[in-house]
Parts: C-alpha cells; structure tokens; sequence
C-alpha cells in the first residue's frame, strides 16, 4: 500500500485520537487517523456519560476551543442533569447519559465530514526514528507510512491485559487484540514504562431488571447541554436507576477474593482511587454494610445496562452469583462480565507541557498513556497534542493553557510537575482558581484564544461575541436601574431577607443570597422584558447573575492568578543542570534536573520544591 508523507500521523481513535485528528485538521495539517477497528471510533468501553464533576468543565472547554465533544453528548445524550446545582457555580458540573453506539457513529460522521483527515484500518507496529526525530509509524499492513509527526493515543491497548479472576488473556478491550512492539522499542529509546489498572463493571440485560425495586433517578427539566454552538434538541430523556448493596452481597463477593488478581498479586498495575472496585470498596470500607451503585441505559435501543459501581475482576461465576442477591437483580442475566485491564503507560514528566516528547521531537502522548483516566480527560490531551502538533509544524511556538485559564491546563500541569503514581481523574478541588473555571463562562475563557489560531471557526466566534454582548447589556442594565421597596418587600419577607426602606440598585438586591434574578425577574415588571427567554437568553441571564453575585470573588482571584501569571513569565534555560546552583536543596537539584521545569511558576508546583528554593531561582535568574 503506498501513501503520501502526512504532516500528522495519529495512532488509535478514542476520545484523544479522534479530538487530535479533528484539531490538526481543522487548522490545515494533513492528518492520517490509524485505527484497529472504524467502527469504534470515540468508544465508550467503560460507562456510557459524558462529563461530571470538573469534566463536565473539561468537555464545555473542548467545545470553547472547537473540539467536537460537546456537540457530539448533545447530539447522542438520553438524559442530563446538571451536577451540584444546591453549591455555588463553581462546583456545578454538567453530565449526561450517552447513545454509546450512536456517539460512536456521530464521531466518524463528524471527522468524515472534516477536511483533511484520512482513515486507516490497521495496527501500528512501531515508529520509524531518525536520530531524535520521529518520521512516521510502520503498521502490520500497510507497510512504513512517513509523516513529520505522530500523536500516540493508544489508550489501554499497548500490552493490555485483561483478568477475570483466575483467567488472564491479552486484550486492549474486551474482543478487541492488544498492541505490542510500541512500548519495547519507546523503551529502547530511553523512555521509562510503567503499567496501570482499571476496570468495567457487569453488563446486564434489562428486560431481567425489576424496576419496581429501584430508585427511579430522572434528568433535570431544563437541559442546558454542553455545546455553546448548536441549539439543543432533546425532547425525551431516559431515566437512570439507584440500587444498593448490603451484607449479603458482601459475603458472596468475599468467597472469591481468593481468586482475585487485584489481592493474589497477578496485577501489578495501580487501580484508580476514585473508581475502585467493588471488592477492593469492601475491603477498604469494611466498616460499611452497603454501597450505593448507578442502574445506566446503554441508549435509546438496547436493553444493555451500565452498573455503575459495581466494577470487579472476580470470577465471573461470583459476580453473578452476587449480583442476584442485589434487590431488583433477583432474575438478572448478564451480556458479560466486569473484569479488570493491565495497561502500559508513560510517566508524564518525559512531557513538555505542550505534550511532545523530550526525548524524541515531533513525538506526541496524550489520553491513557499519560495515566489519566477518563474519557474527557483524553479528550482534552487528544485536542492540545493536535493542535501543538500543527503549531510546530508552523514553527509557532506552542499552546500553554495556564491553571488559571482551564481545567485543561490544570490537568496537563499536573501531569508534568507532579507525575502520577495513580491513574489521573480530573476533580474541582485539584483546580486553586476554580471560581474562574466555572463550567458557564468556558466560552468567555478560550474562544477568543481558539479563533486567532484557527480552530474555532467564525460562526462559533459570533456566538460569543453575541453572548458577551448580552451580559453585559443585562449586567448595566441591573447596575442602573432601581427596585422600590413596595415591588419587592413581600418576596424579601418570602425569603427571609431583610426589608429595604428605601430604593436599592437591582445589582446590590441581587448581591442577597437568598434572592435569585429568576425570582426578581417574576416580581418586578422592569424585568418583564427578560421573561420566557430562549436556552441562549437564559444561559446570559444566568451568565450575568454569576458575574454579580460572585463579583468580589472572582475580582480577588484574578489579582492573585495575576500575580502567578508573573511566575510564569519567568523562563528557565532549556535543560539545566541544578545541581551547579548549590544553595538549592540537595532534593529540589534532584527533581528539578528530573522534571526540567520550563517556567519558575512550573518548578514552584513540583512537590517537594519549597518557597525558598523558588527564591534562590529567582535570585540565580536576576529577578
């Protein structure tokens, strides 16, 4: 098979992969998409949602910045529901539950859709290396394809193993080959290789399910979606469920730890902290008599569901076994069962922050490999490994999103000052500056930045312009006119707010956090003109209110990002050796020269380097 040299050759077409080739390609480089199968193109192999706690944030960022995840869950979502609504914005997470065989089928029509991107079905072998410069992939069919840079997103398939209790075989994911060769000659290179764990729970055929045993949880009455583009149409939504556990499901599980790889020592990678299994849940938590598990439909046509919570490697025989003990599951049959998955990954300090390799330039990772988990958070590395591969090939210097401008740039900071010993999940308390990262004004964060470098097309850009317009239009509006205290003193005593005796400013009214401007809106006719607004007057409704209310908050974070902001400003030479500045500590000279910080602002994150040593930095560069 002969092919033309690529401008960007990107390996495996999961969340990462296919955000990379949709980024590359939208700002003009000739991208070549290799995958082992085209039908699973964005799979959801673990559960079928999108978003969540601090990744909903991620995947309204994506989005900000012309990715494709956003319009894709709102295109294949079966319902939604906005996350921590009773906390302040800050906390509140979009979510949704996926079409997962759609969401498969709308990520290729989209990437079809999109120039510049060619399909390949294939298994890359290994990389053609030159020196220190990648050249392109070699693949079990196809021979040697060139190309002047590689993004590797091989998610969990470099040397996968799968284990369900004393049975191991290889795979990447149930049914699907592992890939070999990849890691042993990164090795051979210089780079460090490490493995991880994770898991999926059982699979169960609905129509077995007594729903009347269950706790029916429905999706929000206002669906806002994920997509600042395209106006949302969901008319239906498909209700989750909540189970429970106990006692009796706990013994039966018991009875096959000892076939449990996870306790017997056949697994050696490290599982993920936040998403345990179950079995690993009772031991933990022993003091626990139940646990709370998520019912999930898998979509809008099949009987599958998602038990969410209920991941295990355990035998298959006892994990049907226990799950006929949970109330409602009495008769449940299952489509297959939970099992665990051995993977190889990378440490991320080999990373620069724009996710190239050191070791080998024009070499990208990003998604699993990095050891993260999550389908947002590959999402996001597979769009910034995109677009900082089309960067360099423009010799323009590379795309940084600082901690202070995205969860995205949280996440990626994380991975290269701090490394994971753990797989990586993105959480709200991992992001200092989160008052400005709210899941609301992603828009106002990153468009603008995306539209200069060509990925956020025009039609996107106008709609934030519009947006933008209309805040602030609602925000001077509020900040000018009055409320009379005999239009608003019954809703205050409604509320439990003190009484105004006098005219008051509708901002300051506003500042109250008892009152809401849905509620001023309904009590004063001034506002009439902002009732039975659209999802996109609604949005700069809520837009404005936030700005207002939290006002004094956000005014201090900037001060304080502001302050960072000079930190990172701060070069660092390129590959330093710290050892010669002898005032630093003996520790902060090892990892430094391990984590070849680029800015002082990076080597201030780096555990282990204290204030001082940041002073003696600064000192050492004039500063």
């Amino acid at each position: 098979m002969y092919f033309e040299p690529y401008d960007i050759i990107v390996v495996g077409a999961g969340h990462a992969g296919c955000e990379a080739a949709a980024a590359a390609a939208n700002m003009g480089s000739k991208v070549l998409l290799v995958t082992m199968d085209l039908r699973l193109m964005a799979s959801m192999s673990c559960n079928p949602a999108m978003g969540g706690i601090a990744k909903g944030q991620i995947v309204r960022e994506i989005d900000a910045m012309g990715g494709y995840s956003g319009i894709v869950s709102d295109r294949t979502m079966i319902q939604f529901r906005m996350l921590n609504k009773s906390k302040g914005p800050a906390m509140w997470s979009p979510r949704c539950q996926s079409d997962k065989m759609v969401f498969s089928a709308e990520w290729r029509s989209l990437l079809e859709k999109t120039s510049n991107v060619d399909f390949w079905q294939d298994t890359v072998t290994g990389l053609l290396v030159v020196g220190d410069q990648v050249k392109g992939v070699t693949t079990a069919m196809g021979g040697d394809i060139e190309s002047k840079t590689v993004i590797l997103t091989n998610g969990t398939f470099l040397n996968g193993l799968i284990h369900i209790g004393e049975q191991h075989f290889s795979g990447g994911r149930m049914g699907e080959m592992a890939s070999h060769g990849i890691s042993e000659q990164l090795k051979d290179l210089g780079f460090e290789v490490k493995r991880l764990k994770t898991g999926t729970p059982v699979r169960i055929d609905g129509r077995t399910i007594d729903f009347s045993k269950l706790i029916e949880q429905k999706g929000d009455d206002e669906v806002v979606g994920f997509s600042y583009t395209e106006p949302f149409k969901i008319q239906k939504q498909r209700s989750c469920w909540i189970a429970r556990t106990s006692l009796k499901v706990h013994e039966t599980l018991r009875k096959g730890f000892k076939y449990s790889p996870m306790f017997n020592g056949r697994i050696q990678g490290v599982g993920p902290r936040y998403c345990p299994s179950i079995e690993d849940k009772i031991e933990r938590f022993s003091g626990k008599d139940s646990h709370q598990l998520f019912v999930e439909p898998e979509g809008w046509t099949t009987e599958e569901y998602y038990l969410n919570g209920f991941s295990s490697s355990l035998p298959d025989y006892i994990q049907y076994e226990a799950l006929r003990q949970i109330e409602g599951f009495e008769n449940a049959k299952i489509f297959r069962p939970g099992y665990a998955i051995e993977y190889d990954y990378f440490p991320p300090e080999q990373l620069h922050h724009s996710l190239e390799t050191r070791l080998v330039h024009g070499l990208y990772f990003a998604g699993q490999i990095n050891g993260t988990t999550g389908y947002e958070e590959a999402a996001c590395q597979g769009m910034m490994a995109g677009i900082n591969a089309s960067l360099a090939l423009r010799d323009d210097k590379p795309l940084v999103l600082s901690r202070y401008e995205a969860y995205i740039g949280v996440l990626i900071d994380d991975l290269i000052t701090k490394g994971v010993d753990e797989p990586y999940r993105m959480f709200t308390s991992r992001a200092e500056h989160r008052i400005l990262l709210r899941q609301d004004n992603a828009d106002a964060r990153l468009t603008e930045m995306s539209y200069r470098l060509g990925l956020a097309k025009e039609d996107r850009y106008q709609k934030y312009q519009d947006k933008r317009q209309k805040v602030e239009e609602i925000k001077n509006f509020l900040n000018e006119n009055y409320v009379y205290p005999d239009q608003i003193n019954d809703l205050l005593e409604q509320k439990e707010s003190t009484r105004i005796e006098q005219k008051m400013k509708m901002s300051y009214l506003l500042l109250r956090p008892q009152i809401s401007l849905a509620e001023m809106i309904d009590a004063l006719p001034s506002l009439e003109q902002y009732k039975n607004e659209d999802r996109f007057g609604r949005e700069c409704l809520e837009e404005a209110e936030i700005q207002i209310k939290y006002d004094s908050y956000i005014q201090k974070e900037d001060e304080l990002a502001d302050k960072l902001r000079r930190l990172e400003n701060v070069k660092l030479p390129i590959d330093f050796d710290f050892h010669s500045i002898q005032s630093l500590s003996y520790e902060s000279r090892e990892k430094l020269n391990k984590y070849q910080p680029e800015t002082l602002g990076q080597a201030s994150r780096i555990s282990g380097i204290s204030p001082a040593d940041i002073n003696v930095l600064a000192i050492f560069l004039g500063r």
